[in-house]
């Protein structure tokens, strides 16, 4: 019925298209609402933002007989691990083992290619995802409270501690946040850091955290008119990360932003409903292969997968 290849440029619409009638499907059979509102013009930015930084590393499922695209997802190879991105499968043919094949797919790459460790973040409320990453033997690490947050106009009206030691990233600063995030996530992604920074397309900001031993956390923003999303980024404490975050979400001043927390910051959770954040759903963080366990706080995003 299906057959699977990789993504070309070609295919950069019709995937826009399945995400977001794949996505928006989904929540609204189940929860009422869409999440991008403002339609494939909006998810095409999954397209672009992925073939940056891996050109082709996307496959799809491709229906024998029409050749309509019925199923994609991306995936992002790094230095410690290959990360999961956005999957899709069109509601018509759900249920049809189309996400098993794609799943599959990048796990044998991932074992062609000596990566031990494949790390994605799933929904909490989607239990089909749920039992199609365990039964593949992913293993749910840690979980995050998503958290909306709407950002005056004027700004957030509140300083949070160790505002001072926040400043804008910078290309010298990749390798030290590289070490950071091995130390407390086990992880290291460092062509990501030098993609915020360069920004390029204009849609990226990153900021580190300077403290007594160098640059002690970090965390990036994507500002995109329909995916407006915060992280990804490590801190090695609950202040340094809500004094990153704060910075952030400045950038985001008359819209609302969308942030993952551990749920196991108390303090960091705190933070965010004291200026009026709402929680909107839950999400895993999932491993298949070697983990370290965290040791600090990790705020993951979307895009590009966190893993």
């Amino acid at each position: 019925m299906f057959h699977l290849r990789p993504i070309t440029p070609r295919d950069r619409s019709e995937v826009a298209e399945l995400v977001c009638l794949s996505t928006n499907h989904w929540y609204q059979t189940r929860l009422g609402t869409k999440v991008f509102h403002a339609g494939p013009e909006s998810t095409a930015v999954f397209f672009d933002v992925y073939q940056a930084l891996d050109p082709g590393c996307a496959v799809v499922a491709e229906h024998a007989a029409t050749g309509l695209l019925v199923g994609s997802c991306f995936y992002h190879p790094r230095q410690t691990h290959v990360s999961l991105g956005i999957m899709n499968i069109h509601p018509n043919y759900f249920g049809r083992g189309i996400a098993k094949a794609l799943l599959q797919y990048i796990l044998d790459y991932a074992d062609k290619h000596g990566h031990s460790s494949v790390r994605l973040v799933q929904s909490a409320l989607n239990l089909d995802s749920f039992s199609l990453y365990t039964r593949a033997g992913f293993v749910p690490r840690r979980a995050f409270q998503d958290m909306l947050v709407g950002v005056p106009q004027e700004g957030l009206g509140r300083r949070f501690a160790g505002a001072e030691h926040v400043r804008p990233a910078k290309i010298e600063d990749v390798s030290a946040a590289a070490a950071l995030e091995r130390e407390i996530a086990g992880i290291s992604r460092e062509k990501d850091y030098r993609y915020f920074i360069d920004n390029r397309d204009g849609l990226w900001e990153m900021f580190v955290y300077d403290g007594p031993n160098g640059v002690e956390g970090f965390l990036a923003g994507l500002k995109h008119p329909g995916l407006p999303l915060v992280g990804p980024g490590v801190a090695r404490t609950e202040e340094q990360a809500a004094a990153l975050l704060a910075r952030v979400l400045d950038g985001f001043r008359g819209r609302t932003a969308l942030c993952l927390v551990p749920a196991d910051c108390p303090d960091l959770v705190q933070d965010l409903y004291a200026i009026g954040a709402k929680n909107c759903e839950l999400h895993f963080s999932q491993v298949r292969g070697p983990f370290q366990p965290f040791r600090g706080v990790l705020m993951p995003t979307f895009l590009p997968e966190t893993g």
